[in-house]
């Protein structure tokens, strides 16, 4: 099966996009494209949906550099390709030519971001904790301190959890109002004591914020199970791992 690219023309000309899980050469709960070295999946089944990840965006395997992602506002420069261990941080930026960045997730936001003019790209992990301690707007300064300007800055949120199929408790609610009470026009009424928290209008609402023009592609990985792994589809699942997707963006 051949590989299944969402693109945007907000990052064109620049090779990129956000895979999905079809394409791959894992089976079971991984079945397809399944890109996470920190799953259980068999590594030199990862090594090859890799190589074809790899291939699709036109850069040796070594030039598509992914890091260890925590959850954090840490942003990674890339220069050059990255051994293991890979560096902690859950974002990262060039202007290296020919290096492609990628991003794992399963709910999470992707985000790849571009100022096409200034050569400069950047790709994000931007789940709940991340987004919400400033790793967007710590990626678009570290885009900026390599010669992009806000105004040029291209951001597109790829597939994610949407606010349907996120339900959360009230101790989620006043993580956020504790920082700001108007954050709470992210969250609608669910059942009983629950709420639904709108992820990916949260990150567009950060990065516009942060002076940059963005979108969402508005595909859900919790509801489309042909297309996207979902951790939290997986965990109501009983099922003992899920996979992770790609998203990757090249200069």
């Amino acid at each position: 099966m051949t590989l299944e690219i969402i693109t945007s023309d907000s990052l064109s000309p620049l090779r990129h996009g956000f895979f999905t899980r079809r394409g791959g050469a894992s089976s079971g709960v991984f079945a397809g494209l399944n890109c996470g070295t920190g799953s259980s999946d068999q590594r030199e089944i990862v090594a090859i949906n890799r190589a074809r990840v790899a291939e699709a965006m036109q850069v040796p395997i070594e030039n598509l550099v992914t890091v260890h992602q925590t959850h954090s506002a840490t942003v990674h420069v890339v220069e050059s390709s990255v051994d293991d261990p890979r560096p902690k941080a859950d974002a990262m930026v060039t202007n290296t030519p020919g290096m492609a960045l990628g991003i794992l997730t399963a709910d999470c936001q992707p985000v790849l971001l571009a100022d096409t003019q200034a050569g400069v790209i950047g790709a994000a992990h931007a789940g709940w904790r991340g987004a919400l301690d400033g790793v967007l707007e710590a990626t678009v300064e570290a885009m900026v301190d390599l010669g992009a300007t806000h105004e040029n800055i291209a951001a597109v949120i790829g597939p994610s959890i949407s606010q349907k199929a996120y339900e959360v408790g009230a101790e989620f609610l006043d993580d956020f109002l504790a920082e700001d009470p108007g954050y709470a026009r992210f969250f609608v009424n669910g059942e009983n004591d629950r709420y639904h928290f709108d992820l990916p209008g949260f990150g567009l609402f950060r990065l516009r914020a942060a002076g940059v023009q963005a979108e969402w592609t508005r595909h859900c990985t919790y509801s489309d199970a042909e297309r996207f792994f979902s951790y939290r589809r997986a965990t109501h699942a009983r099922e003992a791992d899920y996979g992770r997707l790609i998203a990757t963006i090249r200069l």
